[in-house]
C-alpha cells in the first residue's frame, strides 16, 4: 500500500509509528489493557497519532499505587524514546528523546504529564518533606526521574526489535485517503485491538516490571 508513498512522507511515518508503538508494547509489557492504535501523515508532513491504553485497574495500596504512578510515566516516555530507534538501532538516543519530549510535535503532552506525575509520586513518597525547602524537592524528583528514565529505556531497548517491527507493520498498512472533499494528501492506517492482538510480535510481548 506504501509503494508510493514519498521518500520524506513514509521517514516520517516511521518515526511516529516507532513512537506510538514504544507507547503500545511498553504499556502491554507494564500490564495496562490496550486498544488499538491509529496513525496518520500529510503530504506536508503533519501527522496525528495514537496508542489506546486503558488506565482503569484496581490499586489496592499505596504501593500499588507508586508502582502505577512510575508504569504510567514509563509509558509516556516511551513514545519518545521508542521514535529515536528508527535512527539509532536497538539504542535510544537519549538526547533526541529528551528533544522530542521537550519539543512542538505533541510529544509535549506527554512531558507534561510525566511531570505531573512525578510530583505526585514524589509527595506520596515523601511526605515528611518541608514543602518550602526546594533544593530537596528539586533533588528528589531528580532522583526519581532518573530511576523513572533509566528503567524506560532498559525496557524499549530490550524491546526495541518488537516496537520497529510494529512500527513497521502499521506503515505497511497505510493508504491514502481523501478528506473532506479535498485532493487525497493524508496517508493513515487503523490498527484495531483486535487486529494487534492477532499478531505474534504482541502475543510475545514479556510482561515486565517498574523494578528491575
Amino acid at each position: 500500500m506504501t509503494r508510493n508513498m514519498p521518500a520524506a512522507v513514509r521517514n516520517h511515518a516511521i518515526q511516529i509509528a516507532h513512537h506510538e508503538m514504544g507507547h503500545y508494547v511498553v504499556a502491554r509489557a507494564l500490564g495496562f489493557a490496550t486498544g488499538g492504535v491509529t496513525l496518520s501523515v500529510t503530504m506536508d508532513l503533519r501527522h496525528q497519532g495514537g496508542a489506546a491504553i486503558t488506565l482503569a485497574r484496581p490499586i489496592s495500596s499505596i504501593e500499588a499505587m507508586k508502582a502505577h504512578l512510575e508504569a504510567r510515566m514509563m509509558v509516556l516516555l516511551a513514545g519518545a524514546m521508542g521514535q529515536t530507534l528508527s535512527s539509532s538501532g536497538k539504542r535510544v538516543d537519549k538526547s533526541k528523546a529528551v528533544a522530542i519530549l521537550k519539543g512542538a510535535q505533541g510529544a509535549e503532552q506527554d512531558y507534561a504529564k510525566v511531570k505531573e506525575l512525578q510530583h505526585l509520586l514524589r509527595n506520596i513518597t515523601c511526605p515528611d518533606t518541608d514543602p518550602a525547602s526546594s533544593e530537596r524537592i528539586a533533588a528528589e524528583l531528580k532522583a526519581m526521574t532518573d530511576r523513572v528514565w533509566s528503567r524506560t529505556q532498559e525496557i524499549v531497548e530490550e524491546l526495541a526489535d518488537t516496537i520497529t517491527g510494529l512500527g513497521h507493520v502499521l506503515v505497511e498498512g497505510m493508504v491514502i485517503v481523501e478528506q473532506w472533499g479535498r485532493a487525497a494528501d493524508t496517508y493513515e492506517v487503523v490498527f484495531t485491538r483486535e487486529m494487534l492482538e492477532r499478531l505474534g510480535p504482541v502475543r510475545a510481548i514479556p510482561v515486565l516490571s517498574v523494578i528491575a
